[in-house]
């Protein structure tokens, strides 16, 4: 079994729609907290820098959301990150919104280093196959090349 990365999180005024449930795309920039906060919380990759100095990007290539259940402001829902796969230039990824055992919705990611100086992928770099390796070790054990 994989390992898992926890985040809680209020859901404020701003996530939501006048209806008084989170708009959709506001999952997606939760979501993208949530790898911000495990490259550096979990991975000990500090993404802030990674961006900014490192200029390695991880964008995401491929999404598959599907949502059962609303989210209201007031509430904290809990996002939990998985990793499915691990390739030699991208990482995918699940990641579950649950409330008090309810799914509220299910995304798949994969994400892709890239170079934010030239736009192209390339293969994931060294120090964060190693994390990631540490974060799902039987992934990492697998005879695959990374891809």
């Amino acid at each position: 079994m994989s390992a898992t990365f926890d985040m809680p999180v209020r859901i404020r005024f701003a996530h939501c729609d006048p209806a008084g449930i989170v708009y959709f795309p506001q999952y997606l920039v939760l979501t993208n907290a949530l790898v911000e906060d495990w490259f550096t919380d979990c991975l000990r990759v500090d993404y802030a820098h990674m961006i900014s100095e490192r200029r390695i990007g991880l964008p995401i290539v491929k999404l598959d959301c599907e949502f059962s259940r609303p989210s209201r402001m007031g509430e904290t829902i809990t996002l939990t990150l998985t990793v499915d796969s691990i390739g030699r230039r991208s990482i995918r990824i699940g990641i579950v919104g649950h409330c008090q055992n309810e799914v509220r919705f299910r995304a798949h990611q994969v994400l892709v280093t890239t170079s934010l100086e030239t736009g192209q992928s390339i293969d994931i770099p060294d120090d964060i196959a190693s994390a990631l390796a540490s974060f799902a070790p039987t992934l990492a054990l697998t005879d695959e090349p990374r891809s």
